[in-house]
């Protein structure tokens, strides 16, 4: 079951139009090592020493280069023919992610710019175009191995080492176009509120001030080809906001038509804005139903206690590294995470493609969403954080499956975090900018330790056995959340400063056991056998259910990744044992 507005491949699954055109495929590239490029004018006639597929990066074997060294200046040109019949409407130029900073021209002309690996970004290029003609559109992506720009598990060295891997330079996701009116819908921010059966739709209307009549917008909501309820508003200004009450009797009870891993039920929406009677825009978008909350130590999802087990997933592939290889992949994935048991995903260092999260929504996954780190904390590194974190949060605010925002992990960019007021107050600030656009997800401000302001207290535990854990962790719990102890081997559970607060308290990383190899390295001994494997597994996750302050975990990881073969899957996505083994073990 998809949505109504599903189309494959479609980037953006949740602000869906009927007119696009998928920009991947082949490119001409250029290294440009010594930054001459744009003196020399190649933005106007890039001569090409490669052609790359987009949008895989010049690393990866799947964009037909895979040459690992980094170059700090890549280019990228092809050809796009716009229509004639295009001609009187706005061409929206997208890209889905561009690692670092990218510079954009339309037939020489700078069109934009943007920074940030992970955010999407777009450029309303109508201005720079011929129609019924050719046009080149070329783009210079700059990186650096600058640990002040949010990397995540990219390396800044000549070589992989520890869990770092080869990095990502240039487009890494779809480049596309659509086709659009002057008149049109930005962006649509979607809030539901369960506990009283309605909706808020916050729009941004583009083109107000030149309309040649009434704006009038449209919202249909439908459930299943079902129609629930419309509403309509005339626009006298570029933002503003309605509620839809949603109570009905066509879907019967109201509980049953709540989004949950068990049933993921999503309501579409039809956003349709006329001008007088003529429509000049219409968006296919989607919605689910779910409250998250925190009450007596525990998370609730729609009012009611939610035990995670979550896996830990980095996102990488043999031969596209970071881009996924396919939506096809992507779906894939996820039915190996739900078929194993699990009902979550902490989506780790990366932002994710927005179609993984898309099929989060219909397949019923929890995600956490992490940031990827910076590695230095500097002004520069403040600065190029919160811009990025605050981009990626309303690019990814409508999805359902979202539950937890993560935008720091282990300390990563914030090192002395433990006593440093300044690293602190960075943490706060990121934390309360998150709650300001979002006040209804939890937000974790340091993933594993040293927590400062934080919804819930998130420990890191590579511990071998199930009996070292109860060890450490049964009866223990004011121990650690007091400081008396460490909550591992070396870390406090909060940083100095903050006090527990009752917060849920939730193991998020553990295991990672890699079977015996040369090639690469997993947590603790690595196992010889499958039974070693599953017995030291099934210690492990049966002494954390078996601790009453624990309520919930993450599992290290779904996939072995380049010399990381901790995963349980091989990094081409073949299970190492049976799936309802480990499906059995983590539902007991």
């Amino acid at each position: 079951m998809t949505t109504k507005g599903y189309i494959k491949d479609y980037p953006r699954l949740q602000f869906v139009r009927e007119k696009w055109m998928n920009l991947n495929g082949e490119w001409d590239f250029r290294f440009d090592d010594e930054n001459v490029g744009e003196i020399e004018k190649w933005q106007e006639q890039l001569a090409g020493s490669h052609k790359i597929t987009v949008p895989f990066t010049y690393e990866t074997q799947a964009s037909g280069i895979g040459i690992e060294e980094f170059h700090s200046q890549v280019w990228y040109s092809k050809n796009v023919s716009i229509p004639k019949e295009a001609e009187g409407k706005r061409v929206i130029l997208h890209f889905q992610a561009v690692d670092y900073i990218a510079k954009v021209w339309v037939n020489g002309v700078l069109a934009g710019s943007h920074q940030g690996a992970y955010a999407a970004f777009s450029f309303d290029i109508t201005p720079y175009l011929t129609f019924g003609a050719d046009n080149i559109i070329t783009l210079k992506a700059e990186d650096s191995d600058d640990c002040t720009q949010p990397r995540g598990k990219q390396r800044w060295t000549k070589d992989n080492f520890e869990c770092f891997y080869v990095q990502t330079t240039g487009i890494w996701q779809t480049v596309w176009l659509e086709y659009v009116e002057e008149q049109r819908l930005d962006t649509v921010k979607i809030t539901p509120d369960l506990d009283h059966a309605r909706v808020a739709f916050d729009y941004r209307v583009h083109g107000l001030e030149t309309a040649k009549g009434t704006l009038r917008l449209e919202a249909i909501v439908t459930m299943k080809d079902r129609h629930v309820k419309t509403v309509s508003l005339v626009i006298d200004r570029p933002r503003l906001s309605v509620e839809v009450d949603l109570v009905h009797e066509v879907n019967g009870p109201w509980k049953r038509i709540f989004w949950s891993p068990q049933q993921p039920n999503l309501y579409d929406v039809e956003f349709v804005l006329y001008q007088d009677d003529i429509v000049v825009d219409r968006v296919l978008s989607y919605f689910g139903m779910r409250k998250v909350s925190i009450e007596k130590g525990k998370v609730l999802l729609n009012n009611v206690p939610v035990y995670q087990r979550l896996m830990l997933d980095q996102g990488y592939w043999t031969e596209s590294h970071l881009t996924p290889p396919s939506e096809e992949a992507l779906i894939a994935d996820i039915d190996y995470m739900l078929e194993m048991g699990y009902n979550g995903v902490r989506k780790h260092m990366k932002i994710e493609d927005a179609r993984f999260l898309y099929w989060c929504d219909v397949k019923g996954l929890l995600v956490w969403s992490e940031m990827a780190a910076t590695f230095e904390f500097h002004d520069d590194a403040v600065e190029n954080f919160t811009k990025e974190w605050l981009e990626i949060v309303h690019q990814q605010y409508n999805h359902p499956s979202i539950i937890t925002w993560v935008p720091f992990n282990e300390s990563w960019g914030i090192p002395y975090i433990l006593h440093d007021q300044r690293q602190q107050k960075f943490t706060e600030s990121i934390y309360h900018l998150t709650k300001s656009y979002d006040p209804y997800r939890p937000v974790i401000t340091n993933d594993g330790w040293e927590h400062t302001v934080s919804d819930i207290i998130t420990l890191h535990d590579y511990v071998e056995t199930g009996e070292k854990f109860l060890k450490r962790y049964a009866g223990n719990k004011e121990a650690i959340v007091n400081k008396e102890t460490t909550c591992n081997q070396w870390k406090y559970a909060l940083a100095d400063g903050y006090e527990y607060k009752g917060q849920p308290i939730m193991i998020t990383e553990f295991g990672g056991i890699a079977f015996q190899s040369d090639k690469g390295w997993g947590y603790g001994q690595q196992v010889q056998t499958d039974e070693e494997f599953l017995e030291r597994f099934d210690g492990l996750v049966q002494a954390i259910k078996s601790v009453d302050y624990i309520c919930g975990f993450c599992y290290t990881q779904l996939t072995d990744v380049q010399q990381e073969i901790n995963g349980l899957l091989t990094e081409d996505r073949k299970p190492k044992f049976p799936l309802d083994q480990i499906r059995e073990i983590n539902l007991k």
